[in-house]
C-alpha cells in the first residue's frame, strides 16, 4: 500500500471572499443541510413553509432574519393536502408582503416519495439537477421512507444521499422531524426521533419547543453561534397563520405590572397608610419611579394623600 495523500493545512485552499455564509442569515447557513425539529403541533410545518417563502422572495424570514441569498425553492409535503399547503403559503406571503402569485416556490405533487428507493432517489435527483433550486424542502422525514428510523446503518445512506445532493447541486437542504414523545426536557437534538446521526448531519438545526402556551426556537449551527429559546407565535392573518418572532423584552415588559400596579398591590395589601420610603422598599424601585407613580395614581383619583403616608381609594 502506499498510504493516503497528504497535504500541509497551510497549503490547503483559503475560504473565497465571495462566498456567501448564510442562506438566512443567523438562520440557515448556505447550502447547509439541516433538521427542523420538534414535537407535534408546534409549528414545524409553518417554519419550513416561512424560510421557503423567504427564499423564494427574497424577504426576510420570520420578518427578521434577513435572506441573503434568494431563488427558487422545491417543497414536498407529505402529510398535507394541495390546499391547506397553498393556505398556508398565501398567508405567509401576506405577511412578509409578498405576491403570492409570482412566488418561486415549485411543489411535488406526486402522492408518495421514498427515499429508500432507489427509483425515487434518482427522479428527485433528476428533478433538482433540472430546476437547481436554492433550497430543497422535505416534511416530514418520517413519511420519506420505511426503514428503522433507529437504526444508524439504515438512516446513514437516506441522510448521505440528501448530502450528496447539496454538494452536487449547490442547494441548501430542510428536512423536518419529529422530536420523540417524552422528551420534553431533552435537548433538542437529544429529542429527535431515531438515531442520533439525524442530529450530527445537520449543518443548521432549528429546534421547535412548547412550554406551556409559550412556543421557542431554538437555532444550532456547526460553523456559527446559535441562539437559544428565541420566543414565536403563530398569529392569525387574514388569509391564513404565519409565525412571528416576540419580542423578548416587550413580552417580559408586559407581564409584568407597571409601577402604578405595583404600588396599588401594596396599598392595596395594607390596613394603614403607608409611607413613601415603606413604598420604596417594598415595590424595589427607585424613589424618583415611586414618586411619579404615586403623581399619577392621586391625578387619577385612585390614591389619598395624608400626613401619616398614601392610602388606596375603595
Amino acid at each position: 500500500m502506499t498510504g493516503l495523500p497528504t497535504t500541509r493545512a497551510a497549503c490547503l485552499a483559503p475560504p473565497q471572499a465571495s462566498e456567501p455564509t448564510w442562506l438566512i442569515e443567523n438562520l440557515w447557513s448556505a447550502q447547509a443541510v439541516g433538521i427542523i425539529g420538534g414535537e407535534p403541533k408546534c409549528g414545524k410545518s409553518f417554519l419550513a413553509l416561512d424560510l421557503a417563502v423567504s427564499v423564494a422572495s427574497g424577504t426576510p424570514c420570520l420578518r427578521r432574519f434577513p435572506t441573503r441569498q434568494s431563488g427558487t425553492v422545491l417543497l414536498f409535503a407529505a402529510e398535507d393536502a394541495s390546499h391547506i399547503v397553498r393556505r398556508r403559503l398565501e398567508g405567509i406571503a401576506d405577511a412578509a408582503g409578498v405576491d403570492f402569485q409570482s412566488l418561486d416556490v415549485h411543489v411535488i405533487t406526486v402522492p408518495t416519495l421514498r427515499l429508500d428507493r432507489r427509483d425515487d432517489q434518482q427522479a428527485l435527483h433528476e428533478t433538482v439537477a433540472r430546476m437547481q433550486p436554492k433550497l430543497l424542502v422535505l416534511d416530514p422525514f418520517v413519511r420519506l421512507h420505511a426503514i428503522d428510523e433507529n437504526v444508524a446503518g439504515e438512516v446513514a445512506p437516506l441522510l448521505a444521499y440528501l448530502r450528496t445532493l447539496q454538494r452536487n447541486h449547490q442547494t441548501a437542504v430542510v428536512l423536518v422531524h419529529h422530536a420523540r414523545k417524552g422528551a420534553a426536557h431533552e435537548r433538542g437534538g437529544q429529542a429527535l426521533r431515531g438515531s442520533s446521526e439525524l442530529h450530527a448531519w445537520g449543518d443548521s438545526n432549528l429546534y421547535l419547543r412548547r412550554n406551556g402556551h409559550n412556543l421557542y426556537l431554538t437555532i444550532e449551527h456547526r460553523a456559527a453561534p446559535g441562539t437559544d429559546r428565541l420566543q414565536l407565535a403563530l398569529v392569525d392573518r387574514s388569509l391564513a397563520l404565519a409565525l412571528e418572532v416576540i419580542d423578548r423584552q416587550t413580552a417580559e415588559d408586559q407581564s409584568q405590572p407597571s409601577p402604578q400596579q405595583r404600588i396599588e398591590q401594596i396599598l392595596a395589601a395594607s390596613t394603614t397608610p403607608v409611607t413613601q420610603r415603606h413604598l420604596r422598599q417594598a415595590a424595589r424601585m427607585r424613589a424618583c419611579h415611586v414618586a411619579e407613580a404615586l403623581a399619577q395614581l392621586i391625578a387619577n383619583g385612585r390614591v389619598d394623600r395624608s400626613a401619616d403616608g398614601y392610602r388606596l381609594n375603595q
